[in-house]
């Protein structure tokens, strides 16, 4: 591994190459804030990717990245005056350190669960921060992994199941009340002679389902956006298996039957399988 010496040798030979990137290149001179947002948002999946398959090698290159991107911003910052890297990794830093009060300060904390309860109380203190429970969370963050932060932030402030059993009961529910919304839309269905669409009230109810999955996730310390990209690339491994046995057999997949399908998706689990013992 590099030493001390050798990481700050690297970061500021980037810092060096930013520099003249933003005066020689005309690419990157003409970058604005607005216009590198998608990139850093694509930048962000793809590291996100990476991780999800444990690819480290990937998963270095996609660091550097997005590294770029958090260099470039602060570029551009410097250009204006308003901020440089300095000012960057000095806010970071000076966070860390408030909200790491078992760390720097006096404060107590045994555990993971402990600290971030202290987290949600010391960030309704910081200055500049946030002002209510939820305030911190982002409009533009997924659904999936939004449901799962007001979950777990509400949770640190004691707004939680008492015992992580009783939250299958609220699952419970809900799906009954998503088929019950169903069944609702079916007869409406029935009598407009299968005119009638989905109602407003089945979307409700399946995002209210989708909501108590995800809080029965958190519960069992199961990250509910990794756990469904597990089984998205499971699922996509499995279909591109079907797919080429289909072409080997000659076979189009929109010209196979069902039953033809399943044959070979349960070949693919069995080779699965057959894998992981060997």
């Amino acid at each position: 591994m590099s030493s001390r010496e050798e990481q700050l040798k690297a970061f500021e030979r980037l810092l060096d190459i930013m520099d003249d990137l933003r005066e020689k290149c005309p690419w990157d001179r003409k970058q604005t804030f607005d216009s590198l947002r998608q990139n850093t948002i694509e930048e962000t999946y793809e590291l996100a990717t990476a991780i999800s398959r444990h690819d480290l090698n990937e998963v270095c290159k996609e660091l550097g990245d997005v590294l770029l991107h958090v260099v470039f911003y602060a570029k551009m910052g410097s250009e204006t005056g308003e901020f440089d890297i300095a000012d960057v990794c000095n806010r970071i830093c000076d966070k860390l350190i408030f909200r790491h009060p078992h760390v720097y300060g006096e404060a107590a904390a045994q555990n993971a669960e402990e600290v971030s309860k202290l987290w949600e109380q010391v960030k309704l203190k910081e200055k500049g921060g946030n002002k209510t429970v939820l305030g911190g969370i982002p409009d533009s963050l997924p659904s999936l992994v939004k449901a799962y932060r007001i979950q777990d932030k509400v949770a640190n402030v004691g707004f939680d199941w008492e015992k992580r059993e009783d939250v299958w009961a609220k699952v419970k529910e809900e799906i009954a009340e998503f088929e019950k919304e169903l069944r609702k839309n079916d007869e409406m269905s029935a009598s407009l002679n299968g005119d009638a669409s989905l109602n407003d009230g089945i979307t409700a109810e399946f995002g209210d389902l989708l909501f108590a999955l995800i809080n029965a996730a958190r519960l069992y310390k199961i990250k509910p956006d990794n756990a469904l990209e597990q089984t998205n690339l499971k699922f996509i491994r499995r279909f591109n298996y079907v797919e080429a046995k289909a072409k080997e057999q000659g076979k189009e997949l929109k010209e196979m039957t069902l039953a033809e399908m399943d044959e070979l998706w349960n070949e693919a689990k069995r080779g699965e399988r057959i894998e992981v013992r060997g």
